[in-house]
């Protein structure tokens, strides 16, 4: 049997546990569930696929996602929700790269929505990632490196994402604690997994988004945030109904 190189790595609810379906993926891969039970609910395990999982009382997405880190024993490991269906050939070439390319930590690649559409704006062409453009990195489009992520100890900061009050931002805080650690990371324009479109952006603009994101601009970039977001907001101010906000922003008080 050939080595496993890869884990699959679900972080996951106990109620939509049974929302993970075998992964159909012909790279041999081993499959990790983090699983959160706040509310000690009853539930029962897959039982049509073989993986390891361990289940906590905790809360956040953060917290889960670090378990997952914490507990693969392959060389890579692929982040996933529950209801995510991935695309072999896409992550065999990512995993093909990071085996030709010893010095990179991180690869950062595409998601689309069911119908083949891609979900953002990517990058056409390979290129390396900076704290300038990777602010909307998603946790299911990376596959790390894991002993070169653990040597360097990043984790994602559990202050950070859904579940946790600032609720965005935690992939670009890790993608870029990876950076200032001295790892490197790249974007290929490599599609690995198709996801249906979530409702994260309905809070664009509002002041909590606001305050969230002055907030994990101050994570990145400490004392050059308030420059980073005065061009940001310059930059979408449209989106943020003008300019009532734009001091508030800046200074990052709400």
């Amino acid at each position: 049997m050939a080595e496993k190189l890869l884990t699959i790595g679900y972080s996951t609810l106990a109620d939509r546990v049974k929302n993970i379906a075998p992964s159909k993926v012909d790279l041999p891969h081993d499959i990790f569930i983090s699983i959160q039970n706040p509310s000690n609910i009853e539930f029962e395990l897959p039982t049509n696929f073989e993986f390891n999982s361990v289940t906590t009382g905790e809360k956040g997405v953060t917290k889960s996602r670090n378990a997952v880190l914490g507990s693969t024993k392959t060389k890579y490991l692929l982040f996933a929700d529950d209801d995510i269906e991935f695309i072999g050939k896409g992550i065999e070439s990512a995993v093909s790269y990071l085996e030709a390319n010893p010095n990179c930590d991180l690869v950062l690649a595409q998601v689309s929505d069911a119908d083949g559409k891609l979900r953002k704006a990517y990058s056409k062409k390979e290129e390396k990632l900076t704290r300038f453009n990777s602010a909307k990195a998603g946790t299911i489009e990376m596959i790390v490196r894991v002993d070169s992520v653990r040597s360097k100890r990043v984790a994602f900061d559990e202050n950070f994402g859904a579940g946790a009050e600032n609720y965005l931002g935690d992939e670009y805080i890790f993608v870029t604690d990876l950076l200032k650690a001295g790892g490197s990371a790249t974007f290929l324009p490599i599609t690995i997994a198709i996801h249906s479109e979530d409702s994260s952006g309905s809070r664009w603009g509002t002041e909590p988004d606001l305050r969230v994101r002055a907030r994990v601009f101050q994570r990145v970039f400490g004392a050059l945030a308030p420059l980073i977001r005065a061009g940001f907001y310059l930059k979408n101010y449209r989106k943020f109904g003008g300019f009532k906000n734009f001091a508030n922003f800046v200074i990052g008080k709400f």
